[in-house]
């Protein structure tokens, strides 16, 4: 199976190109009102673009163009939508909402049973058959919807955040048996959570302002986040800037030295990437001239586990409670965030 997709819409500033390769799940992750969301709507054709085009093995899902209109019906496309909410039928049992699907392409009434009744053990919801959905928990209720969208054998698989409404205990569970019928399965989900992309996903892509600002193998796009959204969810600072013969000096002037595989061409886009943890913090300018001292004020305090996390606006640094008291850190208060060049990695951006 092959999916390609490509389509604008002008008054969302969307513009959106990507392909599945035959079995691929790709994460789309993203700040909110970044277009993930709209992304699956034009797919599964709930939302119609601009312009564009789209196919799935040979197939046109949609193309509009200067004197073409094609557009297919969503129930026509081969794609299954799992959303946040269920949305189960409310009257119909679980083995009836999962046999609506193919019962509504015309498959025989006990063929379609037999197909729900398949579905409901695959999710580990055959005991639930006879329920209806008032009966179900949350997490009961997001795997006979799981079920549901398989039911019907999409060629296209679509998750929007399907985990985000379910508790600490419900939602481990449900992410091992989306990975297990994940497997071999094209698939685009949309989640927050960057366990769900290291998990489910064989690659990832980073949606911002309508747009894809990085994508790749997920392992490579944590280790090396290219957009300040990856860098937050890998637990990174990121600066932006240009190449110098030292490293990156950002938008602001900020100078910032590092380690990079090859030599940077002066001038040229580049990223400076660090951990919170390895930045220090001073009261007064450290002495030995570190190569990397900036001063800072202090914009916020908040707990990160047995640390302290101290912002500076877009930069960050841990430290203990106790180093925290003894600075007498508070929002407003000006310091030195002080990092070594050897902690730092520079790379073209």
């Amino acid at each position: 199976m092959t999916f390609t997709f490509d389509a604008a819409l002008a008054d969302r500033r969307f513009d959106v190109s990507l392909s599945l390769a035959p079995g691929e799940t790709v994460a789309v992750l993203g700040p909110n009102g970044a277009g993930k969301s709209t992304l699956l709507a034009v797919i599964s054709g709930l939302l119609r673009p601009d312009s564009g085009r789209s196919e799935v093995n040979g197939r046109i899902l949609f193309e509009l163009a200067a004197g073409v209109h094609t557009w297919t019906a969503p129930h026509r496309r081969g794609t299954a939508l799992l959303a946040q909410d269920p949305l189960l039928f409310p009257h119909l049992s679980a083995l009836e909402n999962v046999a609506f699907g193919p019962r509504s392409v015309g498959v025989p009434k006990r063929q379609a049973r037999e197909t729900a009744r398949h579905w409901l053990a695959e999710v580990d919801a055959a005991g639930l058959a006879d329920r209806r959905p008032g009966e179900l928990s949350g997490g009961q209720a997001q795997r006979v919807a799981a079920a549901r969208a398989l039911a019907v054998n999409p060629e296209v698989l679509l998750l929007d955040e399907p985990l985000s409404a379910l508790d600490i205990h419900a939602a481990p569970l449900l992410r091992r048996l989306l990975k297990r019928v994940l497997a071999g399965r094209s698939a685009i989900i949309v989640t927050h959570d960057v366990l769900d992309a290291y998990m489910l996903a064989d690659r990832v892509i980073v949606m911002e302002e309508g747009r894809i600002t990085e994508a790749g193998p997920t392992r490579d796009v944590l280790r090396r986040p290219r957009s300040r959204f990856a860098a937050g969810l890998a637990g990174l600072n990121l600066v932006s800037g240009t190449a110098t013969s030292a490293g990156i000096r950002s938008a602001e002037g900020l100078e910032f030295a590092g380690q990079h595989d090859a030599p940077l061409v002066a001038g040229q886009a580049g990223v400076a990437a660090f951990a919170p943890a390895a930045v220090s913090v001073f009261l007064s300018e450290a002495h030995g001239s570190p190569r990397n001292s900036f001063r800072v004020t202090v914009t916020d305090l908040e707990p990160h586990g047995d640390q302290i996390r101290v912002r500076a606006g877009d930069l960050s640094a841990d430290v203990t409670p106790a180093a925290s008291a003894d600075l007498g850190l508070a929002p407003g208060l000006e310091v030195y965030f002080v990092v070594k060049a050897a902690a730092v990695s520079i790379y073209p951006a």
